[in-house]
């Protein structure tokens, strides 16, 4: 089995370090990340000058670039052979809600989704991040699942690991995502040149984390899994949408 791992917050993290520890036993394991922290750079591609492969080291690849950049040169450009799954992180903090629209670390996992290979993005959903071998262990049973029952249709699942030891978690659940509050607004400041400078704010608090969220799973001790999907097609509104435009 082949495994392309990537990430959003660089080839030296010691999240996507654990990830490739614990899957080199499970699988060939390519690891293409970006060169540097990345995180909330979302879908995008660099377009607007050329990328470079370099290689770490320790063996990992690296990228000046976005996840999604690693991902679509290593899959289209680099390697040999098609992997047979794509799988993106361990992040560090939780990716949950709206954060999804904003994660590289989803990012990297949908651009192997839209390559037509089965993928899973993890994160570790605590700042304090002290247990990514619970995450990794996770990990490592989803891809003998999917290894044992392959996926009849390509699959993109969004997974989240409370931080705690694997003694301690209570259990997997198939979530839907939740929904945040609005962010904070941004910090204004002044730079030691005396220019002004904004910070983004931080992400709002859960709105949205009742039952069957992925917010209620991980703060009930569960692994929470969403599969997603990538049709941003709001059918509810087609029908009021054409009536709106007709004369």
């Amino acid at each position: 089995m082949r495994i392309l791992l990537s990430n959003d917050d660089g080839y030296f993290a010691p999240g996507l370090a654990a990830l490739a520890h614990r899957l080199s036993t499970l699988a060939d394991v390519t690891v293409v990340a970006p060169e540097r922290d990345r995180s909330g750079a979302s879908n995008s591609l660099t377009l607007d000058r050329p990328l470079m492969l370099r290689q770490a080291p320790n063996g990992f690849y690296y990228v000046n670039g976005t996840p999604t950049d690693c991902v679509h040169l290593a899959v289209t450009g680099m390697l040999d052979d098609m992997p047979d799954m794509v799988i993106s992180g361990i992040n560090h903090g939780a990716n949950m809600g709206d954060d999804t629209i904003y994660s590289g670390t989803v990012a990297a996992a949908t651009e192997g989704y839209l390559l037509g290979i089965p993928s899973v993005a993890v994160s570790l959903a605590s700042h304090g991040a002290k247990h990514f071998d619970t995450a990794a262990d996770v990990v490592a049973e989803l891809v003998q699942r999917i290894r044992t029952r392959p996926p009849t249709e390509p699959m993109l699942l969004n997974v989240n690991v409370p931080d705690c030891a694997p003694a301690v978690l209570k259990g997997v659940a198939v979530t839907r995502l939740g929904k945040r509050h609005k962010a904070e607004a941004v910090v204004k400041t002044t730079n030691p040149r005396g220019q002004t400078v904004y910070w983004v704010g931080a992400a709002g608090a859960a709105q949205d984390a009742g039952e069957g969220t992925d917010f209620h799973a991980v703060a009930d001790g569960y692994v929470s899994i969403t599969p997603l999907q990538m049709d941003l097609t709001r059918f509810s509104q087609m029908d009021s949408v054409n009536a709106w435009l007709k004369p």
